[in-house]
Order: C-alpha cells, then sequence, then structure tokens
C-alpha cells in the first residue's frame, strides 16, 4: 500500500496525468459551486417544510449537521462522477509508464458503458449514505460515531468504484484483493474530508489502484 502510495505520487510528474488532474480538479470545483447554491436553496425550502424557523440550539445543529454530511457526500458524488470521465486517461498513462505489458492487453470501454458504470456508482454512493442517514444522525451525539460509520460505508463503496474502473479495463485481472480494497478506499474515502487535498485525492486513489491490481497480479 506504502508503495503504492509513493508510486502514485511519481504519477502526477507524468504529463498526461498532470492534465488529466487539471481537468478533475476545475471541474470537480464548477460543478461543486453550483451543487452548493442548489443544496442551500435546498436546505431552505427543507427548513420550511420543517417549519424550523428558530436560530437556537437545535436548528444550529440541524444545519451543521445536514451541511456537513451533505457537503462531504456532495463532494464525494462530484469527484468520483468526475474521475469516471477521465479514469481511462489516468489508467493508461500510468500503466505506459510503469506497467507496458498490461497496458497493451488493456480494452478501453465504450463511453456508453463508463456513463453507465458512473451512474451506477452514484446510485450506490446516494442509495446508501441515505439508508445509513438515520444512523448517521443517532450518531451525531457521540461527536465521532457519525464521521467514523461514513467512513466505513463510503470507504467500501469507494473500493468497489475504483476496482471497478480496472476490472472494465483489464476483465478479471483488473480485480484487487479484498484488504487492498478496504484500505483503498479508506485512504480515498478520508483524503476526500481533508479540505484542499480532496481535490487531488482522486486522481492518486485511481493511480493507486493500478498499482495494486498490476503488484498483485506480478506477484
Amino acid at each position: 500500500m506504502i508503495q503504492a502510495l509513493m508510486l502514485s505520487f511519481q504519477s502526477l510528474s507524468d504529463r498526461r496525468v498532470a492534465i488529466v488532474m487539471v481537468k478533475v480538479v476545475v471541474l470537480t470545483i464548477i460543478t461543486l459551486m453550483v451543487s452548493g447554491i442548489g443544496l442551500w436553496f435546498a436546505l431552505q425550502v427543507l427548513f420550511g417544510w420543517l417549519n424550523v424557523h428558530d436560530t437556537g440550539f437545535w436548528s444550529g445543529l440541524l444545519s451543521a449537521a445536514i451541511v456537513g454530511l451533505s457537503g462531504i457526500l456532495l463532494f464525494r458524488v462530484v469527484a468520483i462522477a468526475m474521475t469516471w470521465v477521465f479514469a481511462d486517461d489516468i489508467i493508461e498513462a500510468v500503466e505506459d509508464r510503469h506497467y507496458p505489458r498490461h497496458a497493451a492487453f488493456g480494452k478501453r470501454p465504450s463511453l456508453g458503458a463508463g456513463i453507465q458504470m458512473a451512474v451506477k456508482s452514484i446510485a450506490r454512493v446516494v442509495g446508501y449514505n441515505l439508508l445509513a442517514l438515520p444512523v448517521y444522525m443517532l450518531l451525531l451525539f457521540t461527536g465521532v460515531g457519525t464521521a467514523i460509520a461514513f467512513l466505513l460505508i463510503n470507504a467500501l463503496l469507494l473500493g468497489k468504484d475504483l476496482e471497478d474502473m480496472l476490472v472494465a479495463r483489464h476483465g478479471a485481472k483488473g480485480a484487487m484483493n479484498k484488504l487492498s480494497r478496504v484500505l483503498l478506499g479508506l485512504f480515498g474515502t478520508a483524503g476526500m474530508m481533508v479540505p484542499l487535498v480532496n481535490l487531488f485525492v482522486p486522481v492518486l486513489a485511481t493511480a493507486m489502484a493500478v498499482h495494486l491490481v498490476h503488484s498483485e497480479h506480478s506477484a
């Protein structure tokens, strides 16, 4: 895992990966800005529907919880959606540099297949987190319980997403072992919760997935 992380940082020096990084960051920021405005208006509508108009402790806590969870989840959805768009460019660049033998057998999925997998990924993230929302709210009063639950659930989902990107290109040979998938998901999800760092994590995590998969199958 450490070696894969170090190699993924090296990949940023590759011009092709750097260009993709810029595209992902710019598109993510633009999408988040537009989505953030929509979230603010949606929150006002929700408060009106719940008849929450005071500025007391409970309404403040509810606002902070909703904005915090929605913001993190929104970033997670947007970042992975953007990464799916450019996943094959990242994978190709890393494989050409480090794993030319594997690159020769890789098959880029069609645009339609990529869009379909991205939609499934977004549906999984939104669906599972909505199902877990009551748990998040109950654990809110523990201080750290909500963050831990969110981290674990989304680590599993992100690990699956990153594996799917390689499977779509290499079939069964793109799969990674369960421990690597979970650890990669934890790294990516935790990184996405850190401001500024989160902008670069999706590309780094995708590069890490490439190194993990090919190192496992080469061992």
